[in-house]
């Protein structure tokens, strides 16, 4: 069985992008990249994903008080193949130091309710 490297480097990034599973996916072609290092950037991000297709947005949140990165970021592609590609190269594999965990980002819904069960005290004294 062949192993993908720990460490990543570009060329490798071009071998692995044949490596994707062909399983049916569902997502928007936007990834959730967490694990980041400090020292990762946009432009440093996306050079590291542009090897599985056409990378559209980066974006790396920041803490508004310190400036500094909060160690997540989002990477979206034009293709949800591309994005999925990405995601089974590179979860797990080393960015600067530091193992990237991925996974593909939910969209976020603004101004709808969010839904939270609650149990009543009547239930939770029958028990």
């Amino acid at each position: 069985m062949h192993r993908l490297p720990q460490r990543f480097t570009p060329f490798q990034a071009l071998r692995q992008r044949f490596y994707c599973s062909s399983s049916h996916f569902s997502s928007n072609g936007k990834l959730f990249v967490a694990g980041l290092s400090w020292y990762v950037d946009e432009k440093s991000l996306k050079d590291a994903f542009s090897s599985f297709g056409e990378v559209i947005e980066v974006r790396i949140m920041y803490d508004k008080d310190t400036g500094r990165s909060r160690g997540f970021g989002f990477v979206s592609f034009s293709k949800e193949y591309e994005a999925k590609c990405a995601k089974d190269a590179m979860d797990g594999k080393a960015l600067l130091g530091r193992p990237l965990s991925i996974s593909f980002a939910f969209d976020k819904v603004r101004g709808a309710p969010v839904v939270v069960p609650r149990i009543s005290a009547t239930e939770d004294s029958s028990k």
